[in-house]
């Protein structure tokens, strides 16, 4: 596993941490294939009930890293990315996301997944798909317009400009706002204590009924997403795009 995602389970949560604070916590193919391998681990362990994913460095993911998803190819069909945008979509387990800073790209496709998302008042979401050429993937063009309603879900994605936490909780991605870390941090403690005191048969039958993450229509879409990202990430518009923003470019690799 990789060395910048951290886990620890304990009590009934495995807790996720994404550790490249230096790089805003962008997401590589071998920090994928890690967190990939951590959330079926997950879904493999009864004794685990609750997935706890959070960021480091005051970041929660700026998305991937850019230089690193053009040399690989970064959404091919079998690949670390799409295996663990898969695991995370066919998971049962209840999924809690601590955010803290910049949710960017994938870093927001992925609060659709989560069952209840904790968010700080300086962070900050956005889906910049369409700047950089590409198209959301996770299952987003489906999950989003049901989520904030089909106008919304067109103006964010279309534009990419990010929005802050408390238009995120307006319109329905996270769940509540806190001021700082260490309120994030005592809330999500609190809140998961809370999960694990309920009766656990109830709750993960009442989650499979309230989640539509792993139904046959968002599976096939991230299917159909990926193949398109793909297409696109070999184009010559989102090449270009995307090596705009690459070091000593004028523009941050981390921002998909």
């Amino acid at each position: 596993m990789s060395s910048q995602i951290e886990t620890e389970v304990a009590d009934g949560v495995l807790t996720v941490r994404i550790v490249r604070p230096d790089k805003r916590n962008a997401l590589t193919q071998a920090m994928y294939a890690a967190l990939a391998e951590a959330f079926a681990a997950a879904e493999a362990d009864t004794g685990v009930r609750i997935v706890r994913i959070r960021g480091s460095g005051g970041s929660f993911t700026a998305g991937n890293d850019l230089a690193d998803f053009l040399a690989t190819a970064g959404l091919a069909p079998d690949g670390p990315t799409m295996t663990f945008i898969r695991t995370v979509a066919r998971g049962t387990k209840l999924l809690v996301a601590e955010v803290d800073g910049p949710a960017v790209g994938i870093g927001t496709t992925l609060l659709l997944h989560c069952d209840l998302v904790y968010a700080t008042e300086r962070s900050t979401l956005g889906i910049p798909f369409v700047n950089l050429g590409v198209v959301p993937e996770f299952g987003s063009s489906l999950l989003l317009p049901r989520r904030v309603g089909p106008a919304a879900a067109a103006r964010l994605a279309y534009f990419g400009e990010p929005f802050n936490a408390a238009r995120a909780a307006e319109l329905g991605i996270v769940t509540e706002v806190l001021p700082d870390a260490d309120a994030l941090r005592a809330r999500v403690d609190d809140r998961v204590a809370a999960l694990l005191a309920q009766p656990p048969q109830a709750l993960a039958a009442t989650r499979a009924l309230l989640h539509d993450g792993g139904t046959p229509a968002v599976l096939e879409r991230i299917d159909v997403e990926g193949a398109l990202f793909a297409e696109r990430l070999a184009s010559a518009e989102a090449k270009a795009a995307m090596t705009a923003r690459l070091p000593g470019r004028g523009a941050s690799p981390r921002s998909s």
